[in-house]
């Protein structure tokens, strides 16, 4: 039997203070449809399940090419990005689509990931260059280290990692994988490197590498498959050493 409708349950939130409630809304069966797009219909004729006028289902996105992370949400209890989630692989109807939970709502599917932006300045996850006089080609990386260096860096700050990762909650400060992925990249980076130890101090703190609980939730939901305890690992032993060894460089 051909399908006709794809069904939706949506929860929703009309703004951060409000009280979330469900929705559910039947939109015409296209081929080659994601959720974005189911997404997009909906917006141009807002009529809910019962026929009745509504709002339209606020959320985000950008590329729709799983690039920026933008529409990440929670597709039938799994974080991920909603324009790769395409229809007709997703067999379970109705499709549950909620807002991610370990960030504050915005408006019913949009949420405020600035936490993780936060967690990136607290580590200094970028390489600092002075002044803007041409420097020349960049130094390389050995071929060794570039290659798990781009797994790492292709992170898109989505939020998935976070949302999978118990120790990330209200009661805990802890910065979560992605931030402490990205000090391993620029520890590696040859220019990053000269910050090297205010990266290690940083996550020695609290919030730090010590309040991960192991869990390996994040590498399971990566969308980009990036090796997040392989490198919250090697910052475990990077750590220790430093805290062992570190004052004798004071």
């Amino acid at each position: 039997m051909a399908r006709e409708f794809v069904h939706l349950k949506v929860r929703r939130q009309d703004n951060p203070n409000s009280q979330p409630y469900w929705e559910e809304f039947k939109i015409p069966y296209k081929p080659n449809m994601n959720v974005v797009s189911v997404l997009m219909e909906l917006r141009k004729n807002p009529v809910n399940a019962q026929g009745k006028k509504t709002s339209p289902v606020v959320w985000e996105c950008n590329c729709l090419e799983e690039v920026c992370g933008a529409c990440t949400m929670l597709i039938n209890g799994q974080p991920r990005q909603a324009c790769s989630a395409l229809i007709d692989k997703i067999e379970q109807e109705p499709i549950v689509l909620e807002p991610l939970t370990k960030f504050p709502v915005i408006r019913d599917l949009m949420v405020d990931r600035q936490v993780m932006f936060d967690n990136l300045k607290k580590v200094k996850a970028w390489v600092e260059i002075d002044g803007t006089q041409n420097l020349g080609p960049g130094p390389r990386f050995p071929e060794k280290i570039r290659r798990w260096a781009y797994e790492i860096s292709r992170c898109m700050t989505c939020g998935c990692c976070m949302e999978a990762c118990p120790n990330v909650n209200a009661k805990s400060s802890f910065i979560g994988p992605a931030a402490l992925a990205q000090v391993r990249l620029f520890n590696a980076h040859p220019n990053g490197q000269m910050n090297k130890e205010e990266r290690l101090q940083a996550i020695m703190g609290k919030g730090g590498i010590t309040d991960c609980g192991n869990s390996q939730n994040c590498v399971q939901v990566c969308p980009k498959k990036i090796p997040l305890t392989t490198s919250i690992a090697d910052l475990n032993k990077e750590t220790t050493l430093y805290g062992i060894f570190g004052w004798l460089k004071r």
